[in-house]
């Protein structure tokens, strides 16, 4: 890592990787009207190539300042231990992100939980966030869930969930007054995330899941990489299959449904208007 040169970094964010990640990151932004004027971001980052690489297209974005807006980058440590939380640390400073950082207790809470740890974790982490981020100023926080993330959930939400629905690139937050979470990265593929990663030397935490800490990446098998791994082997015959999965969430029928819930979660069947 003395080698690592962080002005090529950057550069090839505006040149090899520009189309595939700056262009699609800003179109996910335009697209979904994800920012505005005058807001102030906390870019959410865990240390992964995903968030780490968001903080980086933020930047971009931020040097072309088209209208005024302030970034907070945001780092939570959940109960890391201390090699992973240097990790972080590190890897920011190479690549010029200077970080916040909060501490919490959450690992700690959920160690010892048996039904659904990761589900409990995910929504603890978020809530500590948003109120870590609000106490900045910030009215929205920003996660690196990226396209791969968005169609697998689609799936996983038919095949484990028996529902319809995506993850979604903004929503408003119902607990905290006045706050929104976006996903600016919703366009961006994973492949190209570690196509830059790996053009660049870098080095980003995988998991740094206490649950999993001193286990075999074999042994911990979960849903979304069941997933992940059935879109990739169908994806290998036929290219389209993924980009239909993502279209399949923009082109509902709700004549040809069912039965649907309703913005305020009333149920519809296709009976009441047959």
């Amino acid at each position: 890592m003395e080698t690592f040169d962080r002005a090529r970094a950057e550069e090839s964010l505006r040149g090899k990787f520009r189309k595939k990640l700056f262009v699609r990151f800003a179109k996910g932004i335009a697209d979904y009207e994800l920012l505005q004027p005058d807001d102030k971001v906390a870019v959410c980052i865990s240390g992964g190539k995903d968030s780490m690489l968001m903080a980086k297209l933020f930047q971009e974005l931020k040097r072309h300042n088209k209208f005024p807006f302030e970034l907070v980058f945001l780092v939570m440590d959940p109960g890391y231990s201390e090699a992973n939380l240097e990790n972080i640390k590190k890897n920011a400073q190479m690549l010029g992100v200077p970080i916040t950082v909060f501490q919490s207790d959450i690992f700690e809470n959920v160690l010892h939980i048996e039904k659904s740890p990761c589900y409990i974790c995910a929504r603890m982490r978020r809530g500590n966030l948003y109120a870590a981020a609000k106490e900045l100023g910030c009215n929205k926080i920003a996660l690196g869930h990226h396209y791969d993330d968005v169609i697998e959930t689609i799936l996983m939400a038919m095949l484990y969930g028996g529902q319809i629905q995506t993850m979604m690139p903004k929503i408003r937050s119902k607990n905290f007054a006045g706050m929104e979470l976006i996903r600016p990265m919703y366009y961006v593929r994973e492949s190209d995330i570690i196509a830059w990663r790996d053009y660049n030397g870098l080095k980003f935490l995988q998991c740094a899941c206490r649950f999993t800490e001193g286990v075999q990446a074999e042994e911990v098998t979960s849903k979304r990489q069941k997933v992940k791994e059935l879109i990739h082997m169908i994806a290998k015959d036929d290219p389209e299959i993924e980009q239909n999965i993502f279209k399949s969430v923009e082109n509902a029928s709700l004549s040809n449904l069912i039965s649907y819930k309703d913005k305020a979660g009333n149920r519809h069947r296709f009976t009441e208007d047959y």
